[in-house]
């Protein structure tokens, strides 16, 4: 109960929570992070012995509070402590929280750090970038992966954010409505590059996604006619439906057409196509509500027998016409593959392999279209670039699979 891999876990998901509401309280970003981070320290090393709080997300909240306002005092030993009106204009809700396990209190602090971290003074690149720095804690490896590119260029960027919004003099308030129409796309997109870092790594990452889904539902209910917020969160809502047939005991990957779908959640399926239809009468398509007719084509299919993948490539060309990118036409070529072929498939992503030479699934879909057509050295070569380039251990290991087939099948018999 006490070990490493849960105080890790607690601590992500409590971050965003713990965070907005430091901001909050000092109104400084980095100010905010460091409390946190003295909080972390704390944290690793009195829970082990004590235990975990019922409410981590409070305890880190009061307990980097305190440690930043003993900075301050031991910076300024001289000077008079600024009055605590200057500090903050919110009573102590913090230090009460503790004695709670419902933080409802505060936890909408982390809309509106998101919002914030979304300001139009940044350019849409770093508002997402910076969000995902501040609010999910994700490494600049992490979110210079999300956007393929170096973490030298990803480095730059949020500390460019950073610095924007420290001589914009921004204010650390709820933006009013006007405000928030402005930034809700990069909050969406935000929202969503959350939901797939604890969707995709799992482990003690995976509440991300469960986080992100909370927080899309409160989006929702601030743009109710929003047929875009819909889609995103039926999107989550029936990829996360997957989330225990996606791993088998060992926790290696099981691929989709091979997962038990008895497992998959029901009711978050239903919630998911009743989203979906809803938007989808909108008539204002867009690339989360097209994603989502996708995911509801396989949330449908009784089995993978049953998957329209002609439907489903269809659907990837229309998000291609909405939203360039070479990771689209990649997921593209999978449905391509299935309709028209290995060949085809292969020929449509040979195109994609400057920009996606540091992308783990190109080299995955790559070997496995090869192998598929028998070119089995190329194959290799393909799947061992992609061990190189796994994200995490499960992934590595589903090439290793591939890998480890190839191998017993093309074994010559033993006499």
């Amino acid at each position: 109960m006490h070990d490493l891999a849960w105080i890790n876990g607690a601590i992500a998901a409590a971050r965003p929570q713990a965070v907005g509401a430091l901001l909050r309280y000092f109104r400084d970003l980095d100010t905010a992070e460091e409390a946190f981070q003295d909080a972390c320290l704390r944290a690793l090393k009195n829970w082990p012995a004590n235990g975990p709080p019922r409410d981590p997300a409070a305890w880190l909240i009061m307990v980097g509070r305190n440690a930043a306002l003993d900075g301050v005092r031991k910076r300024a030993r001289q000077t008079e402590l600024p009055p605590e009106e200057v500090l903050s204009d919110l009573d102590d809700a913090e230090t009460a929280a503790v004695e709670r396990v419902d933080g409802a209190d505060y936890r909408d602090d982390v809309l509106r750090l998101l919002f914030i971290c979304c300001h139009p003074e940044l350019p849409a690149t770093q508002q997402v970038a910076l969000a995902l720095r501040i609010v999910s804690g994700l490494s600049v490896k992490q979110i210079a992966r999300a956007f393929l590119v170096s973490e030298a260029a990803m480095e730059q960027r949020i500390t460019r954010a950073k610095g924007r919004i420290a001589q914009a003099d921004v204010p650390f308030e709820t933006p009013g409505p006007v405000e928030r129409a402005e930034r809700l796309a990069a909050v969406a997109a935000m929202l969503y590059l959350v939901f797939n870092e604890g969707y995709s790594a799992g482990g003690p990452r995976a509440p991300l996604a469960e986080e992100a889904i909370r927080l899309t539902r409160l989006l929702l209910r601030l743009y109710q006619t929003e047929p875009e917020i819909m889609g995103l969160l039926a999107l989550m809502l029936l990829q996360h439906a997957r989330n225990r047939a996606r791993f088998d005991e060992d926790g290696s990957i099981i691929l989709l057409d091979d997962q038990d779908r008895a497992l998959w959640d029901r009711n978050q399926i239903v919630e998911g196509l009743a989203l979906i239809d809803k938007a989808m009468r909108h008539r204002r398509p867009g690339p989360y509500q097209v994603q989502a007719a996708i995911a509801a084509l396989h949330a449908r299919a009784a089995a993978p027998e049953d998957t329209d993948w002609a439907q489903i490539e269809r659907l990837y060309a229309t998000l291609e016409r909405l939203q360039p990118s070479p990771v689209v036409t990649l997921n593209r070529a999978v449905a391509v593959s299935k309709v028209e072929g290995p060949q085809a498939a292969l020929a449509m992503i040979e195109p994609l392999a400057d920009r996606l030479s540091g992308y783990f699934h190109f080299f995955g879909l790559k070997g496995a279209l090869l192998l598929e057509l028998g070119r089995d050295a190329e194959a290799r070569i393909a799947f061992d670039r992609a061990i190189a380039l796994a994200n995490t251990p499960a992934e590595a290991a589903h090439i290793r699979q591939h890998l480890d087939r190839l191998i017993q099948e093309r074994a010559p018999a033993r006499p």
